[in-house]
């Protein structure tokens, strides 16, 4: 029997939830299938989905073609009504083995879509082990309760569900078990995380508990967190916790206050820009990320300089800029809207000046020793995720010191130290909270 060919959009909760889609299908028992699991976040986002299941149509001519994931919870009919289409499944639908096993009825429903916002809890499923990866991902929450006015996430994954911290923990055991070195939480807002469970449980505690209760785990890093809503324990995890990973990735979004006004965020820019420091006075060899939006409605020059200047003021080392596209539904798309070229220029100039942050901060890291995952032959990753070319053989899964030595095509390149130099000596020591 064919392995399933698995197509993932977006961002890594999609990538762990194909996971548990690969492993419903194979139990299933299904004949050759083909699963495309699809982002909304952009407009551009969900044009390249339906570009890709006209392209794996023609590459699988047999199979049978299932449509999921958060574009097609928010219009399952756009893309049931796709010739290529066999099927279209819920994002609570795709995580259910029941779903796959009604596939091999004839009498199958086309379209299985529930209603995402009526979901007021949610299950763990395991995984055990991602294929051919060192880093395994975790989902620990899904769902949302903010309403940015951009943003149509809540429709595609509904309101904040948490997974109790037993679960996780045990599923840590068992990823490190199958011998993943690093794992890295997930969710749509990571950093609301419990409080659906419990009052006084938070993303913090958890980060706190994994690394307790597993500490043959080696690595532990965090997916894009919302800075406003970072607890103390959290703070105090930075600081103390060595296998916590020093790389956060902030979902900002805009340098303008007024832009995170209309946007309802629940953050401002001064307070954003006090974070980083904060964080940099707890953990000095901190590296920072961030989603950032060019060309949202009513955003003039003056406050899109704003969000340019930003990414210094931050000291944003790996920086995701989007050009602002309106989504059906949103408030944001009734507002008045910049001209689609001037977007595109913006969001050009952002991700050009991104580009020289990040090549300013690979050419510092020159000369310095550093950690590194082995991820696959000749490819690593430091603890601030920047990618290092190896030029020694090493095995994947391998966590070994290097000495980095040049920058060449966006990434670093290291050779294996052989002396007995201790790790992180070029950085201060943790601090004690």
């Amino acid at each position: 029997m064919k392995e399933p060919e698995i197509i993932t959009f977006g961002c890594r909760l999609n990538a762990y939830e194909s996971e548990v889609i690969r492993a419903h299908v194979a139990a299933a028992g299904l004949g050759e299938m083909v699963v495309v699991n699809t982002c909304a976040v952009t407009a551009e986002a969900v044009r390249q989905a339906r570009q890709r299941i006209r392209k794996a149509r023609r590459e699988h001519p047999a199979a049978r073609l299932i449509v999921t994931g958060c574009a097609a919870q928010i219009a399952p009919e756009r893309f049931s009504a796709m010739a290529e289409v066999d099927h279209v499944l819920g994002n609570e639908e795709k995580l259910l083995p029941e779903s796959y096993e009604r596939l091999r009825s004839e009498s199958a429903p086309a379209v299985a879509v529930g209603d995402i916002m009526a979901a007021r809890t949610t299950a763990h499923h395991p995984v055990g082990r991602f294929a051919a990866r060192t880093r395994a991902h975790l989902r620990i929450q899904t769902g949302c309760d903010h309403r940015c006015t951009f943003c149509t996430i809540p429709l595609g994954r509904g309101n904040a569900r948490s997974v109790p911290v037993d679960a996780l923990v045990a599923e840590v055991r068992r990823l490190v078990a199958s011998g993943h070195r690093e794992v890295v939480l997930t969710g749509v807002d990571l950093t609301a995380y419990g409080r659906d469970l419990a009052e006084d449980l938070t993303l913090g505690k958890l980060v706190r508990a994994i690394l307790r209760e597993v500490p043959e785990l080696a690595r532990l890093r965090l997916s894009s967190i919302d800075s406003i809503e970072v607890d103390e324990a959290l703070m105090a995890a930075i600081a103390e916790e060595a296998r916590l990973m020093p790389h956060l990735h902030l979902s900002l979004q805009s340098g303008d206050d007024l832009i995170l006004k209309r946007m309802k965020r629940r953050h401002l820019r001064a307070q954003a820009i006090r974070f980083c420091e904060d964080v940099r006075r707890l953990r000095p060899d901190v590296v920072f990320g961030a989603d950032l939006i060019a060309g949202f409605p009513t955003e003039s020059e003056a406050m899109f300089q704003n969000t340019l200047d930003l990414i210094d003021d931050c000291g944003l080392t790996y920086v995701h800029a989007f050009a602002y596209s309106p989504r059906p539904g949103t408030p944001a798309a009734r507002m008045p809207q910049v001209p689609r070229a001037e977007i595109k220029a913006r969001a050009a100039r952002l991700r050009a000046h991104a580009k020289a942050r990040l090549e300013a901060y690979l050419e510092s890291e020159v000369g310095k020793v550093r950690e590194v995952l082995v991820e696959r032959p000749g490819r690593a990753r430091t603890p601030q995720f920047a990618e290092v070319e190896l030029t020694e053989p090493c095995p994947p899964g391998a966590i070994v010191a290097v000495r980095l030595t040049a920058v060449a095509n966006g990434r670093l390149k290291g050779s294996l130290c052989t002396d007995a130099e201790p790790l992180r000596q070029v950085d201060e020591p943790l601090l004690a909270g």
